[in-house]
């Protein structure tokens, strides 16, 4: 099929990174104590690496679901910026609208939001293509790791680090990124860093209030509330624009694409 053919391109870069960050959930999982079945499961069902990470510590610790909930909907609220941002390009999808909200991670909603629809291909197929190969490249790597984690008999301690790494890593590449769009608009350092000094600066505040156990869900709270209060203020030259839904012209232009 044209559009899977068109989409696989697209989507390997994301097939590296989440083959292998499944696989070290999925080792997580089961040299963790949690049964085989549980990670595959979990990818399929949950599928956001941030929050199936935490899930190991909320399984493993006393049952709390009301602590669970408010770490799910703090951890995954930058979904609804991601929902806002797609309305456009998911308009006209028809039912498969539903599984493309469903699969909107971080990485699928790149490459759709981003995504030139090659000229012959349906959009609709296109886009579902993407969402559904990041899945099963997550589906994958979690199954991998599970099965791997079954038969690991060498210390693992340590393992669950690679959560902390993980968002240290998106952490300076934002970074970087802020930085160089700096140099190409002349923005000032504070409001290109605006987003990631208010982070830092409200988990420690939050780490000094609240203590090592207790400030994860506070500061998620606080880094929301700020961002959303500031939001007029943190707007870059541009951003209007990019949000602004298609005129009737652009969207007959994305279709002849």
């Amino acid at each position: 099929m044209r559009e899977l053919r068109s989409a696989f391109p697209k989507t390997i870069p994301v097939l590296f990174g989440y083959i292998f960050l499944g696989i070290t959930y999925g080792l997580l999982m089961v040299t963790s104590g949690l049964p085989v079945y549980l990670p595959i499961l979990t990818a399929m069902i949950i599928y956001t690496g941030s929050m199936e990470f935490l899930l190991v510590d909320i399984l493993l610790s006393s049952f709390n679901p009301a602590s669970a909930l408010v770490t799910a909907l703090m951890v995954g609220a930058r979904h609804i910026f991601y929902g806002l941002s797609m309305l456009s390009k998911y308009r006209g999808t028809g039912k498969a609208k539903f599984y493309l909200i469903y699969t909107t991670s971080d990485e699928t909603f790149a490459l759709n939001y981003d995504a030139v629809i090659p000229e012959g291909c349906d959009r609709t197929k296109y886009y579902f293509f993407v969402s559904f190969l990041d899945q099963l490249y997550w589906v994958c790597g979690a199954a991998i790791g599970a099965l791997a984690g079954s038969f690991i008999t060498v210390n693992t301690e340590g393992l669950d680090f690679v959560m902390t790494a993980m968002f240290v890593c998106i952490f300076l590449n934002q970074w970087m990124k802020d930085s160089d769009e700096a140099k190409k608009s002349g923005l000032s350092f504070l409001h290109a860093h605006a987003p990631e000094i208010i982070g830092v600066a409200g988990s420690l505040v939050c780490l000094l209030i609240f203590g090592p156990d207790h400030f994860i869900i506070p500061s998620m709270i606080v880094i929301l509330l700020i961002l959303t209060l500031a939001r007029k203020t943190l707007e870059r030259p541009g951003s209007k624009e990019e949000m602004a839904e298609p005129t009737a012209g652009d969207a007959g232009k994305e279709s002849v694409k």
